[in-house]
């Protein structure tokens, strides 16, 4: 046998996606699926090593402590969910639809980590609003982490990567293998959405003597 993230996996990964995509949308694809992850498992795993430990290390420490092999385990479970609808035309798109779940399940785990300990430097990355109370922080955190999970996947993925992650519209380009174009225009969209859905928030307004008269 090959090594594992030889040639042969390339070979042997291209000959799944190939029968993926010849089966229909409603034909079951559990056998080939599975065979397909199995096959890929090896690259899978480094691909997972390479992501956190270069874009996600915080993850790895206190109180997460992720590791690759966990990581991993999540991202087959949202493929075989995922495959069953989606049929990738190449490799390079299977090995692209990883990247993505992956992606999203560690910026899903970063933002409930922001949940339980909201930080005053998130709130004021996002540009919304300046500092308050203490219990009226306590509250607009909620809201605008919440605001966050709600939206649509690849502007949430873009925007945990470029404004929580610190990751600049190139770097994010080159993770998620769009163009800087691209990117620009999904986070742009995420503020959008964000503005229009934290528009409500109620925040501290200065006295009239603090005013400019």
């Amino acid at each position: 046998m090959g090594p594992i993230d030889g040639e042969d996996t390339t070979a042997a990964v291209e000959q799944y996606v190939v029968r993926l995509a010849e089966l229909g949308e409603e034909a079951p694809a559990d056998e080939i699926v599975r065979a397909l992850l199995s096959r890929a498992v090896g690259r899978l795993h480094l691909l997972c090593l390479t992501v956190l430990y270069q874009s996600y290390p915080r993850l790895t420490h206190s109180p997460l402590n992720l590791q690759a092999e966990e990581l991993l385990s999540s991202v087959v479970e949202r493929l075989l969910k995922a495959l069953q609808k989606t049929r990738p035309g190449s490799v390079r798109q299977f090995f692209a639809l990883a990247n993505q779940h992956m992606r999203w399940e560690l910026n899903d785990l970063a933002r409930r980590l922001d949940k339980q300990t909201p930080d005053v430097a998130l709130l004021e990355s996002l540009a919304v609003a300046p500092e308050s109370s203490g219990s009226e922080l306590s509250q607009n955190a909620r809201k605008i982490l919440d605001a966050i999970d709600g939206l649509p996947d690849e502007e949430r993925e873009v925007f945990s990567l470029v404004r929580i992650q610190g990751m600049t519209q190139a770097e994010a380009a080159e993770v998620t293998g769009v163009s800087t174009k691209t990117i620009q225009r999904r986070l742009n969209r995420s503020l959008l959405l964000l503005t229009q859905s934290l528009s409500e928030l109620q925040f501290d307004q200065p006295s009239a003597g603090e005013c400019d008269t």
